[in-house]
């Protein structure tokens, strides 16, 4: 852990964040998951308004911070938590559109592996592609919860999207190839987690698809709650 905090986007000091932390994409959905599941809050970051608090969760200390949305978005702040923060563990708790056709809104999906179309790889100076996967061992523990819980999920590879608004409509291809859904924060988060040797996890709520209607900003922001419990029921 360095001792370069607090950082240029996070106000924090050396141990204000548990080892888990929970990174919605939304500042938002980070507030409401510390009003809502956590005791004794704290908040120990508000720069640029990406809410950070770290709190109690059934006696675990756990935090939870906005990522902010896309692959360089989080990227910034992974990498920061990994390396200036002592974090071992991020799980990143978002929304995601439908791919699969079996998923409905509000089914789970839990990022066994990251699909990308963006470059920010290249900047590891790899002979080759590199697959950014999951933790096998926060996977298995959420898989576990997941089917305690009795909430439909599914577990595969996202699509990490660097563009919402596209010109090229390539979403039959990654169907193709068994891209349960689309979203824009996991391979970053998983490649930047490899390079730090630490761990990651995406879950996923879906909260549209071209066939199954879409759900609603403030629905996104405060209804999302299965895969919520289940990150911390598995933040260790």
């Amino acid at each position: 852990m360095s001792e370069m905090t607090p950082t240029p986007h996070n106000s924090a000091k050396n141990g204000d964040f548990a080892k888990t932390v929970l990174m919605p994409g939304d500042p938002l959905r980070a507030k409401y998951i510390a009003e809502t599941f956590l005791e004794d809050a704290v908040m120990v970051n508000n720069v640029r308004g990406i809410h950070g608090y770290t709190g109690f969760y059934k006696g675990k200390r756990v935090s939870v911070m906005a990522s902010g949305m896309g692959i360089p978005s989080i990227g910034i702040y992974a990498y920061e938590l990994y390396h200036f923060y002592g974090v071992e563990s991020i799980i990143r708790i978002g929304s995601a559109g439908a791919m699969h056709p079996d998923l409905r809104l509000r089914d789970i999906v839990i990022g066994q592996g990251a699909c990308t179309n963006s470059r920010f790889a290249d900047q590891f100076g790899l002979p080759g592609v590199f697959a950014p996967i999951a933790d096998y061992g926060l996977l298995e523990k959420a898989v576990a919860a997941a089917r305690a819980a009795g909430v439909r999920f599914k577990v595969g590879n996202l699509l990490s999207s660097d563009t919402f608004y596209s010109d090229n409509r390539d979403g039959d291809s990654w169907k193709k190839m068994g891209v349960l859904a689309v979203e824009m924060e996991s391979a970053g988060l998983y490649l930047t987690a490899a390079r730090a040797g630490k761990k990651a996890l995406c879950i996923c709520t879906i909260s549209d698809g071209a066939e199954i209607g879409a759900c609603t900003a403030e629905e996104r922001q405060l209804t999302f709650t299965q895969m919520m419990e289940i990150a911390l029921e598995i933040a260790e």
